[in-house]
């Protein structure tokens, strides 16, 4: 969350600790995903958030159910998820030397 009664500007502070909670959870055998599209007014009033007090991202942890497989994308660029006949959850991804530059 952001404090206003620290600051008024978050820029990217919340991403890299919701990244690193991810990233702790991981490292402990769960799993997680942060969501960013959340009506702030309704968590606020669910949750009874103080007023100074801005949810900025959510983080949803626990054990993972299903087994999910990281592929490369396909030449046709389909950035689409999809199961197999197994319900393996396919996750295309662009490689790592199409999206990082000046490194290779």
């Amino acid at each position: 969350m952001g404090d206003h009664n620290i600051s008024d500007k978050f820029w990217c502070d919340h991403g890299i600790a919701a990244q690193t909670m991810l990233l702790g959870a991981r490292a402990m055998g769960l799993g997680g995903c942060m969501f960013g599209s959340i009506n702030i007014k309704k968590l606020k009033e669910y949750l009874n958030i103080k007023e100074h007090l801005e949810p900025k991202l959510i983080v949803a942890l626990g054990k993972p159910v299903e087994e999910i497989q990281i592929d490369e994308l396909n030449e046709d660029g389909d950035i689409k998820y999809w199961r197999d006949e197994k319900g393996v959850h396919h996750v295309p991804k662009r490689k790592l030397t199409d999206i990082i530059i000046g490194s290779w």
